[in-house]
């Protein structure tokens, strides 16, 4: 393990390879979550969390269990369940807490379990810090830091969003372009200029 690759991670967690502008993963959150700044960064805090838990447990669940007794193919489905557990944690504490921000987040906040970015990670993890059933070494280690560092971009995606959509609240909009249309034509002008990071290579 060194700074270097972890750098890489970061770098291409949160910008080349970012879950929302690159992988187009999650993407019905970020766009209707993303209206007002407060609960984007609320969801992107959420979405972190769920990440980080799940690559951590995931990690555990296929060196320790799946791979030792030969059951790969149940990687899927196994995943779904840590993350659907993970996502109850999360509305069970946001419901106690925080109830006009559970308000707020509607039917998104249960919506994390089928979030593909979530599941997509921990598959991620898997595929790059594995090779052939065993881990490499440090692997934990990068599954952890890359979940953080997905959940990074997954936030620096829904601020950036949420900004340019409070801005355009104050501008004269066509009827026809309001919400859903506006939002996508702005997120495919995001995913166009984060593809200048793809330049990066290490």
């Amino acid at each position: 393990m060194t700074i270097a690759q972890f750098l890489m991670i970061f770098i291409s967690a949160v910008f080349v390879s970012n879950v929302i502008l690159s992988r187009f993963l999650g993407l019905c959150s970020f766009i209707a979550i993303s209206k007002e700044t407060k609960p984007a960064l609320a969801m992107s805090f959420a979405v972190m969390f769920v990440i980080v838990m799940s690559s951590a447990i995931t990690w555990f669940i296929y060196r320790f269990l799946l791979v030792p007794f030969g059951l790969e193919y149940l990687r899927t489905i196994s995943f779904i369940l840590v993350i659907a557990t993970s996502v109850q944690f999360v509305e069970m504490v946001v419901r106690k807490f925080a109830p006009p921000l559970y308000r707020v987040f509607g039917i998104y906040l249960p919506l994390i379990t089928v979030n593909c970015a979530v599941l997509g990670v921990a598959v991620l993890n898997i595929d790059m810090f594995f090779v052939n059933g065993k881990a490499v070494v440090g692997s934990f280690w990068y599954s952890l830091f890359q979940g953080v560092c997905v959940g990074i971009g997954y936030g620096l995606a829904m601020l950036l969003m949420s900004g340019i959509r409070e801005r355009l609240e104050l501008c004269s909009i066509p009827k026809a372009l309001k919400e859903f249309p506006l939002a996508f034509i702005i997120a495919s002008i995001m995913s166009l200029s984060f593809m200048g990071f793809s330049g990066f290579r290490f």
